[in-house]
């Protein structure tokens, strides 16, 4: 059966004969694995729209139980990414991201939506790159139906002024459990909720990837969330052990 879909290469592993199987994350079927003769030496319109940080059009041949791209088209190339290091790093690390959080074959469109709203950011961004990365990473946690408590106490329920951050327990803790948590049993995962990163969390949920579009964090601030994001991704997303991860 042909179909088409819009789409965006999440990655490609050359194969043997001049193929290439590409990870593509499409609107229409969500994370799919596809092959394709299309090369990339003759610098067509097909073989363009095969590259990183591309929104295309692809024409695919559906099979029972796999997908070969016959042509493709750019619809828009973010090129401006790759032509400067900090970007590109920053760009392959949340390629990577998704491509962890997504599942084969289901439909993920609002993820999709968001993840060209980072490209169109990022390519203009002059500063606070990390910032943009944590806040697509904070908006796929919602996305993904994994989204934290941070309007009252995990445990007792209760809107109390939070003291912790508890990954386990998907989100803020009173002092009060948090003593009794103590007491009762070794607990892991557990963060300080220093430098407003509570309220940050909050303000990347309530509003649009766009609207952080001026927005930088400080740096103390910055690292603190992304190290609970990446361990609560982590914990509920099995968005762990990225390659790209030291390298931002």
């Amino acid at each position: 059966m042909l179909t088409d879909t819009e789409g965006i290469v999440l990655r490609q592993i050359k194969t043997s004969y001049n193929r290439r199987m590409v990870l593509l994350f499409s609107r229409k079927y969500g994370k799919i694995s596809a092959g394709t003769g299309i090369g990339e030496k003759n610098r067509s319109r097909s073989s363009l729209a095969l590259r990183p940080f591309t929104h295309g059009r692809y024409e695919l041949f559906k099979g029972k139980e796999s997908y070969n791209i016959n042509s493709a088209e750019v619809l828009h190339s973010y090129y401006g990414i790759g032509e400067d290091v900090d970007k590109y790093m920053n760009g392959a690390y949340v390629l990577e991201f998704t491509e962890k959080v997504l599942q084969e074959g289901v439909p993920a469109i609002g993820i999709f939506n968001l993840l060209l709203d980072f490209f169109e950011l990022l390519e203009s961004r002059e500063r606070g790159i990390g910032t943009l990365v944590l806040g697509y990473q904070t908006k796929v946690l919602k996305y993904a139906g994994v989204m934290p408590q941070l309007e009252q106490c995990t445990i007792c329920g209760e809107k109390k002024e939070p003291y912790k951050f508890s990954v386990e327990e998907g989100g803020i803790i009173c002092e009060d459990c948090w003593r009794d948590l103590q007491n009762s049993q070794s607990h892991t995962l557990i963060y300080d909720v220093k430098f407003g990163i509570v309220d940050i969390l909050k303000y990347f949920f309530g509003h649009s990837l766009k609207s952080l579009e001026h927005l930088a964090l400080k740096e103390d601030a910055g690292k603190a969330l992304q190290d609970l994001i990446r361990a609560y991704a982590a914990h509920y997303l099995d968005a762990s052990d990225l390659k790209s991860e030291k390298l931002v």
